[in-house]
């Protein structure tokens, strides 16, 4: 099997875009006219190609951060730029994957995919042949027509990314994309994420509970603890692509997480 390179230790000759840098973030919901702290001293720096993972108990923020970092919310204090360029507001170089698939029901497969090419300046040509680029590369050829009630949880979920992957974005943003799936689909999701990262060389930051998922998946995993959210750890997945479930380095590293987590 041919090893899968991290980013971080190849030397390129062009820029690849897709650096994200988050400096003294602050966030504050108000609550009976009173803030609530939700984020507060978050710094992080993330690398074009980089795939990064956060972990942490619910209600640390690392929902909320990926609504920040997507543009989906505007009143903070700190800054979030994308390549040196502030994030004002959602953009098409900023793909977004929830935990639901969020399929229009109404529309096939191939529908809800082109969709989100609506606003490109494409012709319909093009359009169609990046749709089938995008449906072979998640593995749906043959379900262009298929409605969401007529797929599987994983195949709704596969179509979701190949939704937000489409536009080509810089940055994509995963929301426990398999937190509602049986653990063996799971399991082979996983596997065709990691594959679709190495082919798209995204800059990718997944929020999970699974601590295994967030190691498999992972350069980097992001540790962090709430009221109000903040970075507490950070861990170096010292592996290349793809990588072996039990790998002792991965069961030691899986080990270091859980006693952050549990503060055991």
């Amino acid at each position: 099997m041919t090893a899968i390179l991290n980013p971080r230790l190849v030397g390129a000759e062009l820029p690849q875009p897709g650096a994200l840098a988050i400096r003294g973030l602050n966030k504050a919901y108000r609550i009976d006219g009173r803030p609530l702290p939700v984020l507060q001293g978050i710094d992080l720096q993330v690398l074009p190609g980089e795939f990064v993972s956060i972990v942490g108990t619910s209600g640390c923020g690392k929902s909320s951060l990926l609504r920040l970092i997507v543009g989906l919310e505007r009143e903070y204090d700190g800054q979030i730029l994308l390549d040196g360029e502030p994030v004002r507001g959602p953009r098409l170089d900023c793909g977004l994957v929830f935990q639901d698939h969020r399929l229009f029901p109404w529309k096939t497969v191939w529908d809800n995919v082109a969709l989100a090419l609506k606003h490109q300046r494409l012709s319909r040509r093009e359009k169609a042949e990046r749709v089938d680029e995008h449906l072979a590369l998640v593995g749906l050829t043959g379900f262009e027509r298929a409605y969401p009630h007529q797929l599987s949880g994983g195949m709704a979920q596969r179509a979701a990314i190949a939704r937000a992957l489409i536009t080509r974005p810089k940055v994509l943003l995963l929301d426990e994309p398999f937190g509602a799936l049986d653990a063996l689909t799971r399991i082979r999701l996983q596997a065709e994420l990691q594959r679709i990262w190495a082919q798209q060389r995204s800059t990718m930051i997944m929020v999970t509970h699974d601590v295994e998922e967030a190691l498999y998946l992972g350069d980097r995993v992001i540790v962090m603890e709430p009221r109000p959210g903040r970075i507490r750890h950070e861990v170096q997945v010292d592996l290349p692509h793809p990588r072996e479930r039990n790998a002792p380095r991965l069961q030691n590293l899986r080990d270091e997480l859980l006693r952050e987590l549990t503060g055991d």
